[in-house]
């Protein structure tokens, strides 16, 4: 496999390739991982209570080293620091139990230096909320460059992702590279809409979906005919299914299939297939507002795109890690034989002779990025070159 296997358990290695993609340095994983390496060996979720020790001290030391350039004037710099330290800091976050200690806080530390770095360096990302009919959903929002109304896509997490990690994956950078904006979303069940307001998983997703392009429609950079929709992992459900029951979505792509989400946890629980967090059970229950296993079974139900895509009317992209550990990758033809009222669609499997191979490319985003990017381009009324 293409991952880079520092520990001994998928789930850690996983962490790491994710933070690499997104732009940790190699010297500074190595520094945190050294000393917890021992600690892999007890599985992936004994160990990360020593896993976040590690990755905050990381976070906090370079929050100090941004402190010392931003006394300076060197904001550049700083905010340079403060981008690895809100990420390691999100890192160790996420490899925690929910309601382990420590861990609400140091989403909050991670979330201040973050909004600091935009500021400090004038980064092409501004914070913005979404009104929903129950509470807001969190977005970041990334302008195309020119004047006039720009194509715009909305770009959606996973289970365990955020909004920050969607912006680090580059893809809003590349997206605006070819003359489109970019909205990133912590939706329901993610980011802070989970951690900070308590809002579960909606399965369907056009429920929310719906109110952001209401946001974008209200904005005069954007172009309300050239809006498009992705989603990374399980965003692999979220954005076709909005796609299917939002007309006004113009074209769709997925960075994994997950057709039908709600099979595989009966597939986990035959221990078929890797997870993609520590304490696996824990946060679905908890991002899903569920009390007990049934009760998660019983809200995850409609967690299935069988009979709802042939709904979809616009142009359609569908691609895949070959050799994805989590989601297999029959759920990418599933969701492409099913796009029967596309009218135009493609499904791409990355392969070993280019890369991005394992779950979202974790081993390589650059080809999911880029074919994505294009794929939006051509769709949306963007430009390649």
């Amino acid at each position: 496999m293409a991952l880079f296997e520092y520990f001994p358990n998928y789930i850690w290695n996983l962490s790491i390739s994710i933070a690499m993609e997104s732009g940790a340095q190699l010297g500074e994983i190595i520094d945190m991982c050294q000393p917890i390496r021992d600690a892999a060996n007890s599985g992936a979720d004994a160990g990360t209570p020593q896993f976040m020790k590690a990755w905050a001290a990381m976070g906090d030391k370079l929050l100090e080293l941004a402190g010392e350039d931003e006394a300076k004037g060197r904001y550049f710099s700083a905010s340079n620091k403060l981008e690895r330290a809100s990420l390691y800091l999100i890192t160790a976050e996420r490899m925690q139990g929910h309601g382990a200690p420590g861990r609400e806080a140091t989403y909050v530390k991670a979330r201040t230096a973050f909004d600091r770095s935009t500021a400090l360096g004038q980064i092409n990302r501004e914070r913005v909320e979404i009104p929903l009919e129950t509470g807001t959903m969190p977005a970041l929002f990334t302008r195309a460059p020119g004047d006039g109304r720009k194509p715009v896509v909305v770009f959606c997490n996973g289970l365990d992702s955020c909004k920050e990690l969607l912006y680090w994956s580059r893809l809003p950078e590349q997206l605006a590279r070819r003359g489109i904006s970019t909205l990133c979303v912590d939706q329901p069940g993610s980011g802070e809409a989970l951690r900070l307001q308590g809002l579960p998983v909606d399965p369907h997703s056009e429920s929310w979906a719906s109110k952001a392009v209401d946001w974008l429609e209200q904005q005069p950079e954007v172009d309300p005919k050239a809006i498009g929709m992705t989603g990374i992992s399980l965003g692999g459900h979220f954005a076709p299914r909005a796609v299917a029951y939002e007309p006004r979505f113009a074209s769709g792509a997925v960075w994994g299939a997950n057709h039908n989400w709600r099979e595989v946890q009966d597939k986990r629980m035959s221990r078929e297939g890797e997870n993609p967090v520590p304490h696996y059970w824990a946060h679905v229950h908890w991002a899903f507002g569920a009390s007990d296993q049934e009760d998660f079974l019983t809200k995850s139900q409609a967690m299935n795109l069988n009979g709802h895509m042939d709904s979809i009317k616009v142009p359609f992209l569908v691609t895949h890690g070959g050799d994805d550990r989590q989601i297999s990758v029959s759920y990418a033809d599933d969701l492409y034989d099913q796009l029967v009222n596309s009218p135009r669609r493609e499904k791409v499997i990355f392969t070993a002779r280019e890369g991005g191979v394992e779950h979202v490319g974790a081993d390589n985003m650059a080809y999911g990025r880029d074919l994505i990017s294009d794929w939006f381009a051509e769709t949306l009324g963007g430009h390649a070159r």
